[in-house]
């Protein structure tokens, strides 16, 4: 599993098909990231737990396509 201190906010969080499927606001308890709202389509926080993410460079990179990101996460507000 990938440290949660590699993750920092406003990181861009790219889908394993490279698709940016949003930018992290702020991890949400030890095992989530909470995406910001402001770049979501329905302008919502989304929630991704840490278990989707492949690695960590200057972008967050998930083990998901954008397509599975978008059907499983969480919404909240």
């Amino acid at each position: 599993m990938i440290s949660a201190d590699q993750i920092r906010e406003h990181m861009e969080v790219r889908a394993a098909d490279g698709t940016h499927v949003g930018t992290v606001d702020h991890l949400d308890g030890p095992t989530r990231i909470k995406l910001t709202k402001t770049d979501s389509e329905d302008g919502k926080h989304h929630l991704i737990p840490l278990d989707w993410v492949d690695h960590v460079d200057a972008h967050v990179h998930l083990s998901k396509n954008a397509r599975d990101v978008r059907s499983q996460w969480a919404t909240i507000n």
